[in-house]
């Protein structure tokens, strides 16, 4: 995974929670959170939390004497979930690497994650410290991207960034966002991680939006695909974003559009 596949920075966080945020990561937070919230947990932490879709949806089905500690390695987008949220007695919120989490062993009663685990440098690692600060029955929900051809608008947007740059393809949504859909990969890491108890299910929805162009600012801009885009050439980020939005709009429609999108959802204990 190349560095710039995690710098989530600039305008980055604003666009990613006011149009990605809605179009891909609202409804999966929504399938989520009651699978998370079934088993009454009173401990519970999230990594990779992003600008707050899951905990947004979470915090209101736990008991009001949970503690929610929703964490992410990115400051920027930290605060911008923080601020979201409002006021919650129950909530704090933590910068910390998902590799190396700050936290003593056996302290909560579920861990979840959503769509972040792509994103871990070592993945087996990072389910092992997820391991060491469940309790004894405790769960571990997280949630995975299906391959990209599953995923309609990212299928698209990263076809028309191809065809603008075709001798180097920017090719982030399809490394890094849709790069760890093998179930049997991810199902082989949580066991050699440590975890026995496994169970995946595959999960299609519908991603809509108002008109083609907000999935194709979403994912040009307000993803480190835009990282790509600009280290290729610095003012072509407007007119990949309009090829984008002409591409979802040939396939979907000019007015309000809707795609498939598919993702697996998991759930591990030991």
């Amino acid at each position: 995974m190349s560095n710039s596949d995690k710098v989530f920075a600039g305008s980055i966080p604003e666009i990613y929670d006011a149009h990605l945020v809605p179009l891909l990561f609202e409804p999966y937070a929504a399938a989520l959170a009651p699978r998370v919230a079934a088993s009454d947990p009173l401990d519970v932490l999230e990594t990779a939390a992003g600008t707050g879709a899951l905990t947004r949806a979470l915090a209101p089905l736990l008991a009001s004497s949970a503690r929610y500690v929703v964490s992410d390695l990115n400051e920027p987008m930290l605060q911008r979930a923080a601020a979201r949220q409002g006021a919650d007695p129950r909530i704090t919120w933590r910068q910390a690497d998902a590799m190396q989490l700050p936290f003593g062993a056996a302290a909560f009663d579920a861990v979840c994650c959503q769509f972040g685990a792509m994103f871990f440098p070592d993945r087996v690692a990072a389910y092992r410290e997820v391991l060491r600060v469940l309790r004894p029955l405790g769960k571990f929900h997280f949630s995975v991207w299906d391959r990209i051809e599953e995923n309609d608008f990212s299928r698209a947007v990263t076809e028309a960034a191809a065809a603008f740059f075709p001798a180097d393809p920017p090719q982030f949504l399809v490394r890094a966002p849709h790069g760890y859909h093998d179930v049997r990969r991810v199902e082989a890491d949580l066991r050699d991680a440590g975890f026995s108890n496994i169970s995946i299910e595959t999960v299609t929805l519908r991603s809509t939006a108002a008109d083609p162009r907000i999935p194709a600012l979403a994912l040009c801009q307000g993803s480190p695909l835009r990282n790509e885009i600009e280290a290729r050439d610095p003012t072509s980020l407007d007119a990949v974003t309009e090829r984008a939005a002409a591409a979802i709009a040939r396939a979907h429609g000019a007015g309000p559009v809707t795609g498939k999108m598919r993702a697996h959802l998991m759930v591990a204990s030991f």
